[in-house]
C-alpha cells in the first residue's frame, strides 16, 4: 500500500500540490489526470525519487520494485532487442556475468549462472522481447537494429517496451499511447489488463483509460481527488460533486449575506450585540466552499470556409508510394463538403502515405489527383510542431499568416486556445509539447480550411483540449480526414471509416468496436505463430544441457590449443635466441667451428618443430570453429 500524507510539492514558486493525500492499494490500476501543468509529471518524478516533496510523507514505496517509461532515449549502438531486455536488471547482470565466466573459461561458475537463469525463466527473455516489439508495431528485423537508427517516436516505443520488460510491483507510465497508432494502443490495452502489479499512468485517452483503469486520481486545485471507476464514471461522479458543491456554495453565500446584513444592522445595538457576535463566530467557523470552476479554458470553433468546391478533392486509380516502391494501389477517393472519414490500419499500412498524397506533399506514382478550384487544405501532423519558429510568439505566428489583421483580433482568437496574457506574446521555445500542439492547431484553424487532414492531432493534448476539439470538429462544415489512436475522438467526429490494408483503401463497414475485435483476433493469430516457432526451440533445460555438452566437447580442444600455443611461443623464443647468436661474426672463426655446428644443428631441429606446431594449431583452430558454429 502506498500512502501519500499531506504532500506539498512545488516547482519553483508554483504550488502544484498542497496538503494532498491519497492511498493506492496493491494491484490497483489508476489513471492520474489533470490539466497540463497541474503537476502530473512532477508527481511521477517525486514517486521515482527524482524530485523531493516540500512537505509531507510517502509510505510504502521503499519495498516496491518500480518500473517507469522514460520520455527520452539517448542514442546508443545497443541492438533494440538487447536495449529492451536489459530493462530486466537481474537478467542483464546474469548474462553479463555469464559472458565474463565463459571468456575466462570458468565453467563451474558459468554452470551456476545457467541454473539461476533457468530458475528465473531467463531463457525466454528473447521471445518475450520479440513479442513486446511486435505488439508495439516493430518489424521483425528491428530486434537487431541499433537504437540510434530509430527516430524519436520509435525510441519512445522502445522505452515503453523496456518498461514493460522490467519486473515491477509498481508501473508508472507517462502518456504511453502518445506515439502509438490505434493497433498498438489496442495491444497495449490488452497487455495492461493482464499486468499483476499496481499501475499508475498519465493518459488523456479516455477510451484507453476506460479499458485499463479502475480508479481515477484527479489533480484539481492542488489536491488529489480520488474517484472509483473508469474515466466515464469519473465524469459522472465529478459532475454530481460539482453540482452539489455549487449548491452548497450558493446556500453558504445566502447564509453569509444574511449574517453580514444582521451584523451590519445590530452589531452596535446593545440588545442584539451578543447575537451579532455569535453570528460572526458562525461565519468564522463556516468552511468556505469555492465555487465550481468546471468551465474549460478552451473555446474555439472552425470558421465557415469562404468558398467550397464540390468535389473538393479526388483520387482516381491512384498508386501511392515513394520512388519505385508502391504502397497503395488503385485508390479511389472523393472528398466532398461534409465528408468525414476516419482512417484505420496497422502501422506501416500506408495511412500517412495516403494523407501526404491527399495534401500534395507526395506526388502520385500513377493515376490522377484532381483538386477543386476553391480547395483550401488545413494539414496537421507532428512535424508541424517542429516547423514552429521557436523564437517567435503565438501572436507573431498568426500575424505572419495574416499581416493585415488587428493584433487584438489575434489575441481574442488565441485566447480560445488558452494562450492568454504573456502566453500569447512569449516565445515558443519553452512551451511544452501540448502547448506547441495547440499553437499548430490554432494556425490550422485560423486559415479557414474547407478540407481538414489531421494525422494524430491529439498527441500531447489534455482531456479538456481534446473535448474542445471534438466539439469544434462536430460543428465543422468542411471535409475531414482523420487518423487518430483516440477512439473517442474518432467515434464522435467521423461518419465513415476507411481501412488501409494490404495495399488497398476500402470502406470499413463495421464500427470501432468491431475493428478492435478484428485487431485482437489478428494478434491472437500472430501470437501462436510466434510461439510455435519458439516451441520448436529447445527448452531452457535442454539449452543448458546442450551448452554443457558443447563445453565438454570444446574443453579438450581448447586445452590442447593452449598447450600448442605455449610450445609455439617457446620454440619461437629459442629460434630467435639462436639467430641472435648466429649473427655474431666471431662465431665463424676456425677456433669456434664446433660452436657454429652445434647452433646450426639446434636450428635445424627447431624449424621442423615450429612448422609442425603451426600446422597443428591451424587444424585445431579450424576444428574449434566448426564445433562452435554447430
Amino acid at each position: 500500500m502506498i500512502i501519500l500524507k499531506d504532500i506539498e510539492l512545488r516547482r519553483g514558486s508554483k504550488l502544484l500540490l498542497g496538503d494532498a493525500c491519497a492511498t493506492i492499494q496493491p494491484g490497483q490500476r489508476l489513471a492520474l489526470i489533470g490539466a497540463n501543468g497541474s503537476g502530473k509529471s512532477s508527481l511521477f518524478a517525486m514517486l521515482l525519487g527524482k524530485l523531493h516533496q516540500d512537505q509531507g510523507d510517502i509510505e510504502g514505496l521503499s519495498t516496491l520494485r518500480l518500473a517507469h517509461m522514460a520520455q527520452e532515449v539517448h542514442a546508443t549502438d545497443l541492438p533494440a532487442g538487447e536495449y529492451v531486455w536489459r530493462g530486466d536488471q537481474q537478467l542483464a547482470d546474469l548474462l553479463d556475468r555469464l559472458a565474463a565466466c565463459e571468456a575466462r573459461e570458468d565453467y563451474t561458475a558459468a554452470a551456476r549462472i545457467h541454473s539461476e537463469l533457468e530458475a528465473m525463466d531467463g531463457y525466454s527473455a528473447e521471445r518475450h522481447t520479440r513479442l513486446l516489439l511486435q505488439g508495439l508495431g516493430f518489424a521483425d528485423e528491428a530486434y537487431e537494429r541499433p537504437v540510434s537508427d530509430f527516430s524519436g517516436g520509435w525510441r519512445i516505443r522502445l522505452n515503453l517496451a523496456r518498461a514493460l520488460m522490467t519486473p515491477s510491483d509498481l508501473l508508472l507510465l507517462d502518456e504511453p499511447t502518445n506515439h502509438l497508432d490505434l493497433d498498438a494502443t489496442i495491444w497495449l490495452q490488452q497487455w495492461l489488463q493482464q499486468y499483476p502489479g499496481t499501475l499508475l499512468m498519465i493518459s488523456h485517452d479516455r477510451d484507453f483509460i476506460d479499458a485499463t483503469c479502475e480508479r481515477i486520481l484527479h489533480i484539481e486545485q492542488q489536491q488529489l481527488q480520488s474517484y472509483k471507476g473508469n474515466y466515464s464514471q469519473f465524469e459522472a461522479q465529478r459532475a454530481e460533486r460539482l453540482a452539489n458543491q455549487q449548491a452548497i456554495f450558493e446556500k453558504q453565500q445566502r447564509r453569509i449575506a444574511e449574517i453580514d446584513a444582521f451584523v451590519a444592522r445590530f452589531r452596535y445595538k446593545a440588545t442584539k450585540a451578543k447575537q451579532a457576535q455569535s453570528r460572526l463566530k458562525e461565519l468564522e467557523r463556516m468552511q468556505t466552499v469555492a465555487p465550481a470552476h468546471a468551465d474549460s479554458p478552451f473555446d474555439f470553433s472552425f470558421p465557415v470556409p469562404d468558398k467550397f468546391s464540390d468535389p473538393l478533392l479526388r483520387l482516381d486509380e491512384a498508386s501511392l508510394g515513394y520512388g519505385d516502391t508502391r504502397i497503395l494501389n488503385q485508390v479511389e477517393l472523393q472528398l466532398r463538403p461534409g465528408s468525414r472519414y476516419g482512417l484505420l490500419g496497422r502501422n506501416g499500412a500506408g495511412k500517412s502515405t495516403l494523407l501526404k498524397s491527399l495534401v500534395g506533399e507526395l506526388p502520385l506514382l500513377a493515376g490522377e489527383r484532381s483538386a477543386g478550384e476553391h480547395l483550401r487544405i488545413g494539414y496537421f501532423d507532428q512535424q508541424q510542431l517542429e516547423a514552429l519558429d521557436m523564437e517567435a510568439s503565438p501572436t507573431q505566428h498568426i500575424q505572419r499568416l495574416s499581416p493585415d489583421v488587428r493584433e487584438q483580433e489575434i489575441l481574442n482568437f488565441l485566447g480560445g486556445f488558452n494562450f492568454r496574457g504573456d502566453a500569447a506574446t512569449s516565445t515558443v521555445a519553452p512551451f511544452s509539447g501540448g502547448e506547441k500542439a495547440r499553437l499548430a492547431l490554432a494556425m490550422v484553424v485560423w486559415q479557414k480550411p474547407n478540407l481538414l487532414v489531421l494525422d494524430e492531432p491529439t498527441n500531447h493534448l489534455d482531456l479538456e483540449m481534446r473535448h474542445a476539439m471534438e466539439v469544434a470538429l462536430q460543428a465543422y462544415e468542411g471535409a475531414l480526414v482523420l487518423v487518430s489512436h483516440d477512439r473517442h475522438m474518432l467515434r464522435n467526429t467521423v461518419e465513415e471509416l476507411l481501412l488501409v490494408h494490404d495495399g488497398c483503401v476500402e470502406e470499413y463497414r463495421d464500427d470501432l468496436e468491431g475493428y478492435e475485435k478484428w485487431i485482437l483476433k489478428q494478434l491472437r493469430e500472430d501470437k501462436p505463430a510466434t510461439q510455435a516457432s519458439s516451441a520448436n526451440e529447445p527448452s531452457a533445460k535442454e539449452k543448458r544441457q546442450q551448452a554443457a555438452a558443447q563445453r565438454e566437447r570444446l574443453r579438450p580442444l581448447k586445452k590442447r590449443l593452449d598447450t600448442v600455443e605455449k610450445d609455439m611461443a617457446r620454440v619461437e623464443r629459442e629460434l630467435e635466441s639462436i639467430q641472435q647468436k648466429l649473427a655474431d661474426t666471431s662465431l665463424y672463426e676456425v677456433a669456434r667451428k664446433n660452436d657454429l655446428a652445434a647452433l646450426l644443428a639446434q636450428e635445424a631441429d627447431l624449424k621442423p618443430q615450429a612448422e609442425a606446431l603451426e600446422m597443428e594449431w591451424l587444424e585445431l583452430q579450424e576444428e574449434l570453429e566448426q564445433l562452435e558454429a554447430s
